[in-house]
């Protein structure tokens, strides 16, 4: 039989099922269920009463709700997994006085599926064998399932259907479910670290007149009551430096950003960031709050600071290790970036060691390229690459020894990306000079430059004071704390390809 046809079979055999409730005066989809406890709750209340010694289980009645995994029939007694958001609980169906009734036991057995959702209300106890379990008294449904779950309880194992049918992942993975919980506790964690440093959380815009704050391809959208184009952020960085024009010394906002560029193991076009900006400060005070925010997260939510990624120990403990980013070149590719003050002789230098870049038009380009292939992986131990060209960094200022060069880092952990961060520019007329260099790009084709914006160096006019700023992937940090080699492992409804519905 093919699948198909099968898969046909099951659907029709669920839905005579449902028929056959709805006849019996059964209503598949009631209004509201009463749960008096999880099935964690449940659980910990039965072992409670073991620790003290007590024999069989609590007399308490306990009423919980939850997805049917499995399934036992034997004869006048049988056994069913449910599952909740807390976990699972085995629950003893059985037709009997102190058990269920005929038309209950009959229902179970007939109209009840893996999948269907129910209430149980019994008593808590061990079975001989020394399982939990709950021992029925009544048993209401409360979702019908038509559908059967992907190869019964064990597991989806396609990766596509998991993204495209996350609900099918949550349901029977119960590793994709650790994952986004702890996703939501990172998130918590982070949050409380920011406010307890005095930073205030705010929002801004996401459809923006002028995108920028980072070099990358908007999508763009139309806004028909003001007939004007406008665009996803791709940062949130020109808005929140505002903010701090406007007095808010210590802001930040967790949000999602929007880049039209490919999609990779590390990169959705959607993600989601914790960008922060602390007037007064500089970058490295930046690369302290980097290292507190990582260390106290890992700390609350996995607690321990000693993690392990993609087989890799990795020591989350400050103070975390510096590197320029002349030197991390010179250490992989013996290519001294600094004796090659132009692309031409950069590209002679890359070609001559045998080195596979693709080329691009300016000197820091080309720097960026070569770091992001050669270096970039190798950096598993917490490391802060900083001192950048400035071609490629048109909101951070210059080094005062070295104008070539601007006070930004980027932090790498597990060979990932993990955030970005600047002696933030304030000088107006250094910004407007620096986005009109990027212009020229445009009008030669690179499409990432950064745009002018007037309305915020006309912000800057007014007088940023000095300001330290960072933007660090929360995808991605969710991605090294869960030990995930893919982003769409994190990402709840990851991009795909569009195609037909399932059927």
């Amino acid at each position: 039989m093919s699948e198909d046809r099968e898969s046909n079979e099951l659907l029709q055999q669920r839905r005579l099922k449902l028929q056959r409730l709805r006849e019996k005066g059964v209503d598949p989809y009631p209004l509201r269920a009463e749960c008096t406890h999880s099935a964690a709750e449940a659980l910990w209340m039965l072992q409670q009463w073991k620790e003290k010694g007590e024999e069989g289980g609590p007399p308490q009645v306990v009423k919980v709700c939850g997805r049917m995994m499995s399934v036992r029939v034997m004869g006048k007694a049988s056994f069913a997994h449910i599952a909740d958001g807390s976990g699972r609980i085995q629950i003893y169906v059985r037709l009997a006085d102190d058990g269920v009734d005929e038309e209950t036991y009959d229902l179970f057995k007939r109209d009840l599926d893996i999948g269907d959702i129910i209430q149980t209300e019994g008593t808590l106890f061990f079975t001989s064998t020394g399982e939990p379990s709950l021992r029925a008294n009544k048993l209401t449904l409360l979702a019908k399932s038509l559908r059967p779950l992907p190869e019964k309880w064990h597991g989806l194992k396609d990766v596509e259907t998991r993204y495209r049918q996350r609900y099918l992942d949550l349901i029977v993975n119960e590793d994709a479910r650790r994952v986004f919980i702890l996703r939501s506790h990172i998130v918590a964690a982070l949050r409380r670290f920011m406010d307890s440093r005095g930073f205030i959380e705010v929002e801004t815009p996401v459809l923006q007149p002028v995108y920028g704050g980072a070099m990358a391809r908007p999508f763009t959208t139309y806004y028909h009551a003001l007939d004007q184009e406008v665009y996803l952020r791709i940062a949130d960085e020109l808005y929140l430096k505002r903010l701090i024009v406007g007095g808010l010394d210590r802001v930040y906002e967790i949000c999602k950003d929007f880049r039209n560029e490919g999609v990779s193991s590390h990169h959705n076009p959607e993600f989601t960031m914790l960008e922060a900006y602390q007037a007064y400060a500089d970058y490295h005070d930046m690369m302290a709050l980097a290292e507190g925010a990582l260390f106290s997260v890992a700390q609350e939510v996995l607690g321990t600071t000693q993690i392990t990624y993609q087989g890799q120990e990795i020591d989350l403990t400050p103070p975390w290790r510096r590197l320029s980013m002349r030197d991390s070149i010179l250490e992989q590719t013996a290519i001294d970036i600094y004796e090659a003050p132009t692309v031409d002789v950069l590209r002679r230098q890359v070609e001559e060691r045998g080195l596979q870049v693709d080329p691009q038009p300016t000197r820091g380009m080309l720097v960026g390229e070569i770091f992001s292939e050669y270096v970039e992986p190798k950096l598993i131990q917490p490391t802060f690459i900083i001192d950048f060209p400035v071609e490629i960094s048109p909101l951070a200022k210059k080094k005062r020894d070295n104008p070539d060069l601007v006070e930004r880092f980027e932090l790498f952990i597990g060979g990932l990306e993990m955030g970005n961060a600047f002696s933030e520019l304030n000088d107006p007329i250094d910004q407007r000079e620096r986005f009109l260099d990027h212009a020229k790009q445009r009008e030669a084709g690179d499409e990432e430059s950064h745009p002018m914006d007037e309305e915020y160096v006309r912000a800057l006019e007014y007088g940023m004071p000095p300001t330290g700023g960072i933007g660090c992937g929360i995808d991605r940090m969710v991605m090294l704390f869960t030990d995930q080699s893919s982003i769409r492992e994190v990402i709840l409804f990851p991009h795909l390809r569009t195609r037909s519905a399932p059927s």
